[in-house]
């Protein structure tokens, strides 16, 4: 039996038919294999060391005391963009453009979903409590 661009053998085992073929197939040398450790073990020390940073700027007296907010949220973001390049691959790169509109879209949502409940709480509270008026003292 054959398919476009070769026979079913060829396609059933993984072959490149006319560059295109599925996550997975590709044929990993040595060196790739190598590559692809030494990738995730740079960002496992990168995210080891943001998060010792963060422990530390949480403890330390060398930051003043209101920014140390503000640096743990850089240091959150630092290990957010540490996650998503090293671990979860998601780069510039023009293959990625389904990635990353994904990964938008499910900040969207998150983002809708959290501030819309609070917004939707604070003007529920507002909205729906009964005034507290105190009767005035006196005969």
């Amino acid at each position: 039996m054959s398919t476009p661009g070769g026979t079913r053998s060829d396609y059933d085992a993984g072959s490149n038919i006319h560059g295109d073929s599925a996550p997975g197939w590709e044929s990993e040398t040595h060196e790739g294999v190598r590559a692809a450790v030494r990738g995730y073990l740079v960002g496992l020390a990168l995210a080891t060391l943001l998060t010792v940073a963060s422990f530390w700027a949480a403890r330390t007296n060398l930051i003043y005391g209101p920014g140390v907010p503000i640096a743990l949220v850089v240091l959150a973001i630092a290990q957010m963009g540490i996650h998503l390049v090293f671990f979860l691959h998601i780069t510039t790169a023009p293959d990625n453009t389904n990635n990353v509109l994904a990964l938008a879209f499910g900040v969207l949502i998150v983002f809708v979903l959290v501030f819309g409940t609070v917004w939707a709480m604070i003007h529920m509270n507002a909205n729906m409590m009964p005034p507290m008026h105190h009767p005035p003292a006196g005969p």
